[in-house]
């Protein structure tokens, strides 16, 4: 069901939708600035609908349907009436918003009508955006399903405790980064068959032309040529060629630079070192962090960013053929390294290093930030809904775990540790080697590792986000990142 998803600083009146659905705290529903935004026969119902559910970790739900007095000939409105509670526990490790509950709530419970109204009851007014970028992870926007489609509307807004209203930027901002997160997700489940390189790369172009940017881009041969020995090394062996694609906006009069990175690998079959069958599904998404770099970058701009900013995205299948890269192999990358490939499945690393050392040599960064679905060691590390993160930078990775809270893309840190990590990589012919002698050493920590090993002597603040869990939930993309790098920009939370 195509949704559409609106953000109002005040509820619509119940009485224009279909369904109304309310999202809180068991109290804060019960709360009376909550009822004073419901129609009588759903007030009367929801104590009983309160006391109905049984709220764990994920929280809990109840529906029911409204009597009403309808018009002459016509259907009462509105018609179903959903009660979200959200889970009472949220550690300090959480979002004190609880967006993962939020999202797995709405996406499970809201009706398939054509209006919903949806009263976010907040716990606190600084809780709007991590809450309605959880609105806008409920609902898929990729879909090849055949039948009539039937559009849904989804007029959603927010209801601090205090009865305040968040003011019209914020709900700009909250629109903005929802419109991002709804377009890294469509990017992350469109299949490769769609997205091949040469599509993100139009993708990437169509962008630059509506927000005014500019597109610096470098493909197939060129790259070779230029030195880009892991993107080329990486996506030769694919039918669409790789390329580095690089967003600019640099306005006038702006005071920081900003770099952001993303792998987009739109297919990964592992290369020579290739996956099994049970490995292999769902490697079209192995493109989440230029994803999430893309959508997050059009969301900025257009939100009038300050700061200059550049989004490189490193595009390239990791396809077999003829001229795939093999294993033993020695490439040159862009910082003039020489890596040793001891596994072709160890991809993503060396076309991000391609994409830092382009932006710490062009734009000279005064923050340097990469997104990449990087390891299935993250998982094991922080889990599925916290990105590991690993920074040279101890105040940016303090400002990266507040704005996970504050966004809801949460993130936990991982060791920055590089005389403990570079041996993983010693080899005997070449600068590097491109994956670890021994898995059971931090393995995150060290694929982070070998991407600062090609920022030479840069002192660049940095900041590796490995987002290989929550870049997905329930088998649907998440758009993690979005809110992240928008909250960490100033333009978020």
């Amino acid at each position: 069901m195509p949704t559409e998803i609106h953000y109002h600083a005040r509820p619509i009146a119940p009485t224009d939708a279909d369904a109304l659905v309310i999202v809180g705290r068991k109290d804060r529903l019960a709360a009376t600035d909550v009822a004073a935004h419901l129609p009588a026969d759903a007030l009367a119902a929801l104590p009983a609908m309160l006391d109905a559910i049984s709220v764990g970790d994920d929280g809990g739900a109840a529906s029911t349907f409204l009597s009403g007095t309808p018009a002459e000939g016509a259907s009462p409105r509105p018609r179903r009436f959903v009660v979200c509670v959200l889970p009472e526990a949220c550690s300090r490790h959480n979002s004190p918003a609880r967006p993962h509950a939020l999202a797995a709530l709405l996406g499970k419970q809201t009706p398939a009508v054509p209006v919903v109204s949806l009263l976010l009851a907040l716990d606190a007014a600084e809780h709007a955006f991590a809450a309605g970028c959880a609105v806008a992870r409920a609902f898929p926007v990729y879909s090849r399903k055949t039948g009539p489609a039937k559009d849904r509307a989804v007029e959603v807004a927010f209801l601090p405790p205090d009865g305040s209203v968040p003011e019209e930027a914020v709900v700009e901002r909250i629109t903005r980064a929802a419109e991002g997160i709804r377009t890294a997700c469509r990017l992350v489940e469109t299949p490769t068959a769609e997205l091949t390189t040469d599509a993100f790369v139009e993708e990437a172009r169509a962008l630059a032309h509506a927000v005014g940017a500019t597109l610096t881009l470098v493909r197939g041969e060129s790259l070779r040529d230029q030195g880009f020995g892991g993107l080329w090394g990486v996506g030769k062996a694919a039918t669409h060629p790789p390329a580095l694609a690089v967003l600019s906006h640099t306005p006038a009069g702006a005071k920081r630079t900003v770099a952001w990175v993303g792998k987009g690998i739109v297919y990964d079959t592992g290369g020579l070192s290739l996956k099994g069958k049970t490995d292999m599904p769902g490697m079209k998404r192995d493109m989440g962090g230029a994803a999430a770099v893309f959508a997050a970058f059009g969301a900025a701009v257009r939100g009038g960013c300050p700061d200059a900013l550049h989004a490189v995205l490193c595009l390239a299948e990791n396809a077999i053929g003829p001229e795939a890269v093999r294993n033993d192999d020695v490439l040159t990358l862009y910082s003039g390294k020489t890596v040793e490939i001891n596994n072709t499945d160890a991809e993503g690393r060396l076309v991000l290093a391609d994409g830092i050392a382009w932006a710490l040599r062009h734009v000279h960064p005064d923050v340097l930030i990469d997104v990449a679905t990087l390891t299935g060691a993250q998982l094991v590390a922080t889990g599925k809904r916290h990105a590991a993160i690993v920074s040279n930078d101890d105040a940016l990775e303090a400002a990266c775990v507040d704005a996970g809270r504050k966004s809801g893309d949460l993130v936990h840190a991982l060791p920055y540790c590089p005389e403990m990590f570079r041996s993983e990589f010693k080899s005997d012919v070449a600068d590097l080697k491109n994956s670890v002698k021994d898995r059971m050493n931090a393995q995150s920590s060290c694929a982070a590792q070998f991407i600062a090993e090609h920022m030479g002597d840069a002192t660049t603040s940095w900041l590796h986000v490995d987002i290989a869990g929550p870049a997905e939930a329930d088998n649907r993309a998440t758009g993690y990142g979005v809110g992240l790098l928008l909250t960490l920009l100033g333009l978020g939370a």
